[in-house]
């Protein structure tokens, strides 16, 4: 009598684990394919990763720099200050628009054969590291034409990048999860996207939001991220509030364990449902 192999996920959590580094080289496939797919047959191709926030940034600095006129602190450039948010943010953004599409965009393959699925969004995630990449870049040339360079501080930022990426991660998992049963959130992320810009202190400064507001105010995770990331590359001229940190540090981790419960939950109905 030939022995029976059932594979069903959502059983053996340690074997789910180990599934992860087994099917690694299909994670590098599917952000690979992910990084060709995203710039093929497209005019600019990978500038398009360079125009968006650049004219972003163009864009603030007209509204909130000359038109509102909100200060910069210190001697910042007031470009500076929004290119410095637009590296986290748009990572964020872009990855979060990515990852919740990722489960109905394989929808053939979540059908025909196992893997963990945790892969797909993750290599999402990834895909948007590379516009981060050339953001940076980007980011380095406006530092050196203004000649404001960054100090010891600017080895610190890996650790904003990771609560970057777990906020990304942790969010960009609820909404692919919920996306696959319900598909009118595809229509709720873009607004999501939207409205996070400008609750987000991307074109402003936080020292700017009035103390009685503060604390509803970091209940954004992307405070402290965005003002980390300032804080590192402007030499410390932008104030870092700690408190704020420690509080994004919270609700990242928050978001991120809970946004693996919930996909972990979910998952092995996805290929029933999709």
């Amino acid at each position: 009598m030939v022995p029976e192999l059932l594979i069903e996920p959502g059983r053996a959590e340690k074997n789910y684990w180990r599934d992860l580094w087994r099917y690694r080289e299909l994670f590098y496939f599917l952000a690979w394919r992910d990084i060709l797919v995203r710039y093929k047959q497209t005019l600019i191709g990978i500038a398009w990763a360079v125009v968006r926030p650049l004219l972003t940034m163009v864009v603030f600095t007209v509204v909130f720099g000359r038109i509102a006129k909100l200060p910069a602190p210190g001697d910042v450039p007031y470009p500076l200050l929004v290119m410095a948010a637009m590296l986290p943010w748009q990572f964020f953004s872009t990855s979060l628009s990515e990852s919740s599409n990722s489960l109905v965009g394989n929808a053939n393959l979540i059908s025909k054969i196992y893997f963990p699925r945790l892969i797909i969004p993750a290599g999402s995630v990834i895909t948007s590291f590379v516009d981060f990449l050339i953001t940076l870049v980007l980011m380095a040339a406006l530092m050196l034409w203004y000649r404001f360079l960054p100090d010891w501080r600017a080895f610190l930022l890996p650790a904003f990048l990771v609560l970057a990426f777990g906020a990304a991660f942790g969010a960009g998992l609820w909404l692919c999860a919920l996306n696959v049963e319900y598909r009118d959130f595809r229509y709720i992320v873009p607004f999501i996207v939207q409205l996070g810009l400008y609750v987000s202190p991307v074109g402003f400064s936080s020292s700017i939001v009035p103390a009685r507001w503060r604390l509803l105010y970091d209940l954004n995770p992307l405070v402290g991220v965005i003002d980390g990331f300032r804080w590192c590359l402007l030499r410390g001229k932008t104030p870092l509030d700690w408190t704020s940190f420690l509080l994004s540090c919270c609700l990242v981790a928050l978001l991120s364990l809970s946004g693996v419960w919930y996909f972990r939950r979910v998952e092995r109905t996805f290929a029933d449902v999709i």
